[in-house]
């Protein structure tokens, strides 16, 4: 997927479409959280679409449940999403900013060939 040292650095164009992709991947990767987080909330908790949503994106956002979790199983999942959204906020990071680092690390180490 990405250009070895022995190869040029991706056209500007290449470089967007892969980003693009990129930022696609870890949109997905937080869209999925996010409902995973509203099915727990609406499940443990009892709570309509509006508050699950709320609360799973104020977690995964690293604020904080807005709701007072009633039950010792929301309780529970609570904990658990909290630490699975800082990890799932770190793994998007890395991957939605991998084109940019490698383009910045690969214009420094590109072995150019100058031949005569």
């Amino acid at each position: 997927m990405y250009e070895s040292r022995r190869h040029p650095p991706a056209n500007r164009r290449r470089f967007l479409r892969r980003l693009a992709a990129h930022g696609g991947a870890s949109l997905a990767l937080i869209l999925v959280s996010l409902l995973i987080g509203m099915a727990g909330y609406a499940h443990f908790e009892g709570l309509g679409g509006r508050d699950a949503f709320l609360n799973a994106a104020m977690i995964l956002g690293g604020m904080g449940p807005v709701a007072v979790l009633q039950t010792p199983g929301g309780k529970i999942f609570a904990g658990i999403y909290a630490l699975y959204s800082g990890l799932v906020v770190l793994v998007a990071a890395g991957v939605l900013f991998a084109p940019v680092f490698h383009r910045i690390i690969h214009k420094f180490h590109w072995v150019e060939d100058h031949q005569p």
